[in-house]
């Protein structure tokens, strides 16, 4: 590997962390020495690059530092479009509008050439909006909740037929290919449980803010089903 990739691939790794990482983990996964990996880090550090290291601690980038934008390789960028247009087509509509944004501003940027390969993937690569508003039905409202950690009302419909109003702490949104369900600790019931989202007739933000305690996060609800489950998947 040069050393301009590696360089490219070290920085790649620094914005990847929130935490610092050590020298030895770094040269691991680029498959260099530590001799190296130090020499890199200077190369970083005297092109300009914020990287803050400290002895026995590792190596990160200064907290709210600007990085130039990354270079992406074809397949890399087609992977980026495909997600937005998933978003655009299985979101709710405020999450959809932010997925147009964003792809406006990807296009903006790519040469001609990338632009026609593009639009020929659209039209051979298919996502359909498979009736978003109904699917996503208040998804912007859940999702606020959910970062927030702020209590729901939901009037809520099963597949019955039955309905019932319940109080509950969303913890996360969860797409299955069919439908978008919340995740959340029900107050009523003392346990998860799974609202779909096309299925909520009604939802209220109540102003309680709640904490997610250990054995009803979002990681306790998965190791019901595989105990190996590792929280970094989120």
């Amino acid at each position: 590997m040069k050393k301009s990739e590696r360089l490219l691939q070290l920085l790649t790794l620094l914005r990847a962390r929130r935490s610092a990482i050590t020298a030895r983990a770094l040269a691991e996964r680029l498959g260099v020495s530590e001799r190296t990996l130090y020499r890199d880090m200077q190369s970083l550090v005297l092109s300009g690059v914020p990287v803050e290291g400290e002895a026995g601690v590792g190596y990160r980038l200064r907290r709210g530092s600007f990085i130039p934008p990354l270079m992406f390789s074809e397949e890399e960028l087609e992977a980026l479009l495909l997600g937005v247009r998933m978003v655009q087509g299985w979101g709710d509509e405020d999450i959809g509008s932010a997925a147009d944004s964003a792809l406006h501003k990807i296009r903006s940027v790519l040469p001609d050439r990338v632009i026609q390969e593009q639009d020929l993937q659209r039209a051979t690569l298919l996502v359909p909006d498979l009736h978003r508003r109904e699917k996503a039905r208040f998804g912007a409202l859940i999702r606020q909740a959910v970062k927030a950690r702020e209590m729901l009302w939901l009037d809520y419909e099963d597949e019955q037929g039955n309905r019932s109003q319940r109080h509950c702490n969303p913890l996360g949104l969860i797409y299955w290919g069919a439908a978008w369900t919340l995740l959340a600790w029900c107050r009523l019931r003392g346990d998860h449980r799974l609202f779909r989202l096309d299925r909520i007739l009604g939802a209220e933000l109540t102003g309680e803010q709640f904490q997610v305690e250990p054995h009803q996060s979002l990681a306790a609800y998965f190791r019901q089903y595989n105990p190996e489950f590792n929280d970094r998947a989120f």
